[in-house]
């Protein structure tokens, strides 16, 4: 008898590039929430605040999820752009939009 609750799909270790990109934005998160902490904006503290540990932690459903939230932080009349600097907010743009892109690429070869 298995010893938890069963989750579909792959362990996150098990994704390879999936996980290693999710890694990968997590670190630019943690620069990025840093940044509105320095800058002591609060309201993008709030909002980027869980990205991270949850970039880092999150199984594969949820991971798109995630990266979903994150990605609407670059919003067309509200942005992170406008608060905060380019090298932190692009880095962790572009990290975010090649996560999803391989997200994307795992889901339609499964």
């Amino acid at each position: 008898m298995p010893d938890g609750p069963r989750t579909r799909g792959p362990a996150r270790h098990e994704l390879g590039a999936v996980d290693d990109l999710a890694r990968s934005a997590a670190r630019h998160a943690d620069r990025l929430l840093a940044a509105a902490r320095e800058r002591g904006d609060e309201r993008w503290t709030r909002f980027l605040e869980p990205l991270p540990d949850r970039l880092r932690d999150e199984t594969l459903p949820s991971l798109r999820s995630v990266a979903m939230r994150a990605r609407a932080a670059y919003g067309p009349k509200d942005s992170v752009r406008d608060a905060l600097p380019p090298d932190v907010t692009e880095p962790f743009l572009d990290s975010i939009d090649r996560l999803m892109r391989e997200i994307n690429r795992f889901q339609t070869r499964s």
